[in-house]
């Protein structure tokens, strides 16, 4: 049986271990945290040898509920996490020199164990940190957690924290989805050009949608507008802004999404999209600038915008029967 790796499998081997090296100089996780006495927010940073961002205010804050304090001394990961990744990084690179198959798939899968040993001892410690509490904290609530999320959102108070991979992380993810591939690609190599160039073009798509996010689930009756702080109830009338760093800022009306873009606390080119819950179907959300809009003082919307987002022509007519209004575009509702 031939040993041997394609000449493209060891090339992207090299770049994934190149790409591990940056992994060491720039941010792995964030968690970012909004509240109404923090329009700008909060944000903490988790590189692979300390913190940053606004540490120092976190910890006066969860100080008041009894949390620990986070000091980058009590982290024996600070320590060993840069060995493992430099470790991992010159691995890859010498998959990629020597080319064997079976050295791919040793470190690949060493690669996808420390990726879960890593995961599950940050979860760990979010669960230490937010449940472990002083029981003379200043503010204590019975009953009340506050671990953050592992990844997406969660309502904390009067505080949303959001938690995501930073550059370094992506790329961490992006190696493995990349040494997936190509194992997989080894696994199955065959002969034809063709069948080689279909598994590559489907690998960049994997790739590429592993970095794609959408709109983020709403918890209606839980979560609150970013803009007015009510609590978003009534799903017809939802919006959505996303980022081009996959943060999510949630409304319950219209007139409060183009209220805060006209504010312009996010910078234009900072948001990858704006998306409304469909009026006939709740549940699904659209892409503003493909949507179709129906105004109509009749829809009584939480409030006040009295705008309804549809996705063809024939739901908005069944509306329109019912309530007289208008049709309009998102760039005439922007103006």
């Amino acid at each position: 049986m031939n040993n041997r790796m394609a000449k493209i499998s060891k090339i992207l081997m090299v770049v994934c271990g190149i790409a591990l090296v940056f992994v060491l100089f720039t941010p792995i996780w964030k968690i970012d945290l909004e509240a109404p006495q923090y329009p700008e927010g909060l944000q903490m940073k988790i590189h692979a040898s300390k913190l940053s961002g606004n540490v120092d205010i976190i910890n006066g804050l969860n100080h008041y509920i009894g949390m620990k304090t986070i000091h980058e001394e009590d982290f024996t990961e600070f320590k060993v996490l840069p060995v493992i990744i430099g470790f991992f990084a010159a691995a890859f690179v010498f998959v990629g020199l020597i080319g064997r198959k079976k050295l791919l798939y040793t470190v690949f899968a060493l690669f996808i164990l420390f990726g879960i040993v890593a995961m599950y001892d940050f979860w760990k410690w979010e669960y230490d940190y937010g449940h472990n509490l002083d029981p003379n904290a200043a503010i204590i609530v019975p009953g009340m957690a506050y671990q953050p999320p592992l990844i997406g959102f969660k309502q904390l108070l009067n505080f949303g924290a959001w938690s995501f991979p930073d550059i370094g992380g992506i790329i961490f993810i992006s190696v493995g989805v990349i040494a997936l591939i190509v194992s997989f690609f080894e696994l199955r190599r065959r002969s034809s050009k063709i069948l080689q160039a279909a598994i590559l073009i489907i690998g960049s798509s994997l790739m590429l949608s592993s970095c794609n996010s959408g709109p983020q689930p709403i918890n209606y009756g839980k979560e609150n507008c970013h803009f007015c702080k009510m609590t978003i109830s009534d799903n017809r009338f939802a919006s959505e802004i996303v980022t081009t760093k996959s943060k999510a800022y949630k409304f319950d009306d219209s007139h409060c999404i183009l209220a805060f873009l006209e504010k312009k606390e996010i910078k234009p080119e900072d948001i990858k999209a704006v998306y409304f819950t469909n009026y006939s179907e709740p549940h699904n959300f659209i892409e503003a600038d493909k949507a179709l809009f129906y105004k109509s003082e009749d829809l009584k919307s939480p409030m006040g915008g009295n705008l309804g987002a549809f996705e063809n022509n024939d739901d908005l007519k069944k509306v329109s029967e019912i309530y007289p209004g208008n049709t309009t575009s998102w760039e005439e509702i922007k103006k």
